[in-house]
């Protein structure tokens, strides 16, 4: 059964285009915009820098009503009690990220064009795949295509949601929710100017899609 609430624009941080003063009003913007789930994602700071903007982000995205993921961090994510976490193929695993955030947390598995992947995740207990990149992407410029297509694909083959990433704008978002995206995980898009009113108008086009 799909996941009811992984559903619409999937906000992503990033600290390259947002400086740490900028995080929090820039995330705001977003969820005023629409956006219905925020990823932190910092591969820079420090633990406790992390530790810090995770918990505060958290507690803004309770009060939008929006889910709080972590990205690679399932340890950082059950301390703050996150909504739950994202992890590529090589973070440790599902059963790891599991055992450390109980039952009713989201566990999402980057499954790149692969749906193989996918279907072997969900077997182990993802709540949702995400699939990408689908268009040039300028957070990861040497990340491999995807074909939209395998969202068709995966969406007769999974019962759980699916992610589209990857230089996705209000321009191309539509064609992967006609493919069978729940969700599009923007960064660029919705991050390239951090000021808050820009990232709030970026996030009302891009939640137009839906």
């Amino acid at each position: 059964m799909k996941h009811p609430r992984i559903h619409g624009l999937y906000a992503i941080t990033d600290p390259t285009l947002i400086p740490d003063r900028q995080l929090l009003p820039a995330a705001e913007a977003a969820l005023q915009g629409g956006a219905r789930l925020l990823q932190y994602r910092d591969k820079t700071a420090t633990l406790e820098q992390r530790r810090q903007r995770a918990a505060q982000l958290q507690t803004l995205c309770r009060h939008h009503g929006a889910l709080f993921l972590v990205n690679d961090d399932p340890a950082l994510a059950a301390e703050i009690d996150a909504d739950g976490v994202h992890i590529g193929q090589s973070d440790g695993g599902i059963a790891r990220a599991r055992r450390l955030l109980g039952p009713g947390k989201i566990i999402g598995v980057t499954c790149h064009s692969d749906l193989t992947l996918a279907e072997q995740a969900a077997a182990a207990g993802a709540d949702y795949v995400a699939f990408g990149r689908f268009f040039p992407s300028r957070t990861k410029p040497q990340a491999p295509p995807a074909d939209p297509a395998i969202l068709d694909r995966a969406s007769q083959r999974l019962t759980i949601p699916l992610v589209a990433i990857g230089g996705i704008d209000p321009d191309n978002g539509g064609q992967l929710l006609e493919q069978g995206a729940n969700a599009l995980a923007v960064i660029h898009a919705l991050f390239s100017d951090p000021a808050p009113a820009q990232v709030k108008q970026a996030a009302k086009q891009l939640s137009a899609l839906f």
